[in-house]
């Protein structure tokens, strides 16, 4: 497992390999099953989850108990609530495995004496950051601005391997469309 943490770091930031050691010494992992939640609205947040294998979504239930998919997370990926986690307050909103999922978690207080011991880390987390924040700019821009069917095209071209990995239902609700629009869609191809 702190090999694949490894080679993702170095994607990112130059560390020797004492430093990287370090960093991968303060990760627990931690293994889910598909359905399982990880985490809960209105749990206390205190984990950020490095994904090993498997595939979540993170999402938020309004008033009416509806479900708004915020985003989907795969291998390689950082996912949490991390308002809740960088506030140390509870979550808003809720992480769910779509697969079996392996993730090498970080407790709060790790990641701050990590980034006390191997201080390169806060370069890494501070670009990974920047990352997340382009990718949520672009969800919310496609939500204002293009029709469903852009929304689709352009799930397709940032996402292609997810296609077939994520059920049609739970794609639909994501793009906003009924599951009947979302076929109409796959026809269209």
């Amino acid at each position: 497992m702190n090999q694949i943490l490894k080679t993702h770091i170095r994607k990112t930031v130059d560390l020797q390999e004492i430093e990287l050691e370090k960093a991968c010494s303060f990760f627990e992992e931690q293994r889910f099953k598909k359905r399982e939640m990880i985490i809960n609205a209105n749990d206390q947040v205190n984990h950020v989850y490095f994904i090993v294998s498997g595939l979540l979504k993170l999402l938020y239930t309004d008033s009416d108990a509806k479900e708004h998919i915020i985003s989907f997370s795969m291998e390689d990926w950082w996912e949490s609530d991390y308002a809740a986690f960088y506030t140390q307050t509870k979550a808003t909103q809720s992480l769910q495995c779509l697969e079996d999922t392996v993730v090498l978690k970080l407790s709060f207080d790790n990641y701050q004496q990590m980034l006390t011991e191997v201080p390169k880390m806060t370069d890494f987390f501070l670009k990974k950051a920047i990352g997340g924040h382009i990718t949520s700019q672009r969800r919310i821009l496609s939500l204002m601005t293009m029709s469903a069917k852009e929304r689709y095209e352009q799930f397709l071209k940032y996402y292609p391997s997810l296609l077939q990995r994520i059920p049609k239902i739970v794609l639909a609700s994501y793009l906003g469309v009924s599951r009947e629009t979302l076929s109409r869609f796959f026809e269209s191809k």
